[in-house]
């Protein structure tokens, strides 16, 4: 029996409006060539506003959202998984990583034609070959990311490639020379693009991409925070389609704007009328890193109980931006107050800010990430935890095991699951829904 509504709910206005976004990256990426524009790939937290100077008609694909988008498409994924491991890679290796490289070896593309429509190849799209870029920007964090498009670059015959080094440390021992440290690399990579590309830089371009940058950051964690309500306005489900439109471009125009005048106003909107994302919420849990995307009915599984989960750490803070307020509390970063007059100066503002995307902390050690966890848990009001043990992502799951134990002394009730991001063979749904079942029972509601 259905739990009975307590709150009013409503579908999001501009649902539609981040749908058309989503799909016109991909179009435009595939289409740049045909229009006389340039290709570029990378990962979603590279420095994306660095190719932006090089004019309006360059279009990059950025992997991670890329791979799960073929890891929801169960069929192209195992499709593209077998063919990484024909080819001699490892299944203990980044699932994104292998989904990627098997779109490039099947010469498949996620997206396609239907009726002279750009659609995913699950809707029945006649899939396109895989639009080769004319060169690689990438940035080293995780273990695997320089090393992910070293191995692209081999597939496609030896693509142009530049990688910055951005493992400097964690945020609170940031140094002026560690950030002119990025910032020189950042310097490099526009001679780079410059000569491989053939095109003089404009500076003017790299400005704007960099504000659009902040705002898109500052608006997306300001989105978030307002799901401290009670309704909260949003759905984690949800929350995965809106916040995958900063992992494509968070220094393109359409995003910012989207954050700043379409979304948030909206969110702000149905915080102040009380609806609901899950209309008998009851109990409040986050998750943790990338969910099994073929598998996303679990967050609905959720409110059969009146369980909302309300985000996580990884869809706060891999695209947005964060700052311990005045009052003590977690809120969007300030966006730095300042007119560009220089390269250098854009630059060094551009990596200061970055440099403390709460995602790149924890690559430095467990105990930063439980204490941000530890904060969400308490400010976003939560009654437990659900921790993805995620075979798929080693950079993201490290120390998950010391987060779980942190969580449980600061007195919050967590589930572990094992699974897989992008390889659905190594989901077990059924278990899952089972611990789910009994986890739910811990908090109070059946």
């Amino acid at each position: 029996m259905e739990l009975e509504a307590k709150y009013p709910t409503e579908k999001l206005k501009c649902w539609g409006k981040a749908k058309d976004i989503r799909m016109k990256f991909y179009q435009d990426y595939a289409e740049a060539h045909d229009k006389g524009g340039l290709r570029w790939a990378g990962g979603a937290w590279t420095f994306d506003a660095i190719p932006a100077g090089l004019g309006d008609d360059v279009y990059p694909i950025t992997s991670e959202p890329y791979s799960a988008t073929i890891a929801f498409d169960k069929e192209l994924s195992l499709e593209c998984m077998e063919a990484a491991e024909v080819k001699g890679y490892p299944r203990d290796l980044c699932s994104y990583m292998r989904n990627y490289w098997g779109s490039i070896i099947t010469d498949k593309f996620a997206f396609g034609y239907k009726d002279g429509e750009f659609v995913p190849r699950f809707q029945g799209a006649k899939p396109l070959g895989f639009p080769k870029p004319d060169f690689i920007w990438q940035d080293h964090i995780c273990c695997s990311h320089a090393k992910w498009y070293q191995v692209v670059s081999d597939l496609e015959g030896g693509i142009p490639m530049f990688t910055v080094d951005n493992a400097v440390g964690p945020a609170h021992e940031l140094t002026d020379s560690k950030i002119k440290y990025v910032v020189e690399q950042l310097k490099d990579g526009i001679k780079f693009l410059e000569k491989v590309t053939g095109r003089d830089y404009d500076d003017e371009l790299l400005f704007k991409a960099i504000k659009n940058h902040f705002i898109s950051t500052s608006k997306w964690a300001e989105t978030c925070e307002l799901n401290k309500a009670i309704p909260a306005p949003l759905d984690e489900k949800s929350i995965y389609s809106l916040y995958v439109l900063g992992t494509l471009q968070k220094a393109g125009k359409q995003v910012a704007d989207f954050y700043e005048k379409d979304l948030l106003p909206e969110v702000q909107d149905r915080v102040e009328r009380g609806i609901a994302a899950v209309p008998n919420e009851r109990v409040r849990v986050m998750s943790d890193t990338q969910p099994p995307w073929s598998f996303l009915s679990i967050f609905r599984y959720l409110e059969k109980f009146g369980c909302v989960s309300i985000g996580s750490l990884y869809t706060f803070g891999l695209i947005g931006q964060w700052e311990v307020k005045k009052d003590g509390t977690w809120g969007p970063k300030t966006r730095p107050d300042v007119e560009f007059s220089s390269r250098d100066q854009a630059l060094y503002e551009y990596v200061k800010y970055e440099l403390h995307k709460p995602e790149w902390q924890h690559f430095y050690s467990c105990h930063l990430k439980s204490d941000m966890m530890i904060r969400i848990a308490k400010e976003w009001k939560l009654d437990g935890v659900m921790l993805h043990y995620n075979r798929g992502c080693e950079g993201l799951s490290v120390g998950i095991a010391e987060n779980r134990l942190a969580l449980l002394d600061a007195g919050f009730h967590v589930m572990a699951f094992e699974g897989n991001n992008a390889d659905e063979r190594e989901f077990d749904e059924a278990r899952t829904k089972a611990k789910i079942n009994a986890f739910m029972e811990t908090l109070g509601v059946k």
